[in-house]
């Protein structure tokens, strides 16, 4: 059976596919890691805010610690924000991760299709290969054959006609 057309059109269709999901997945990742960036940088922008607060409560700058509490404050609601959005991007990745696998799994299985029946043509055409050369060694030995017939024959037509001729001189 030749690898028939449909199924190199399969394979190139499952290859396309698998790099769309691939694709999809990295930008997936992208996102969350962006989101995941924007969530560290909160937690620096709470610990400078802590920090100067801190500082303000032993020098007594009043604006330094308004500004210390408001970016605690401002932190911790981007954080709140950031937490469930984070957790969906968690849970976007991981379906296109599945989507991408299943995928792959469909590339590969094309393409064992593919190599199963590029198998079978090799083999197939190895039996074909192998027949000719049974029925070219068969027809040789054959012709082989009639011709040792032929020669013995022809040798006893010989030895009869030798010996008939052999009898009547004497």
């Amino acid at each position: 059976m030749a690898v028939s057309r449909s199924l190199r059109r399969l394979l190139r269709i499952r290859d396309l596919q698998e790099e769309q999901g691939r694709l999809a997945l990295e930008s997936t990742q992208g996102e969350l890691n962006r989101l995941e960036d924007g969530l560290k940088a909160t937690e620096n922008q709470d610990r400078r805010g802590r920090r100067l607060l801190d500082a303000s409560a032993w020098s007594g700058e009043l604006p330094d610690r308004l500004s210390g509490l408001e970016d605690s404050r401002t932190a911790t609601r981007f954080a709140a924000v950031l937490a469930p959005r984070i957790e969906a991007k968690r849970m976007d990745v991981n379906i296109r991760r599945q989507e991408f696998q299943s995928m792959r799994v469909a590339r590969k299985q094309a393409e064992s299709l593919i190599a199963d029946a590029v198998s079978e043509d090799a083999i197939d055409a190895g039996r074909r290969s192998q027949q000719g050369l049974d029925d070219w060694y068969s027809s040789k030995l054959h012709q082989a054959q009639s011709q040792q017939r032929r020669v013995e024959e022809g040798e006893k037509v010989a030895n009869t006609d030798g010996g008939s001729s052999a009898g009547g001189n004497t």
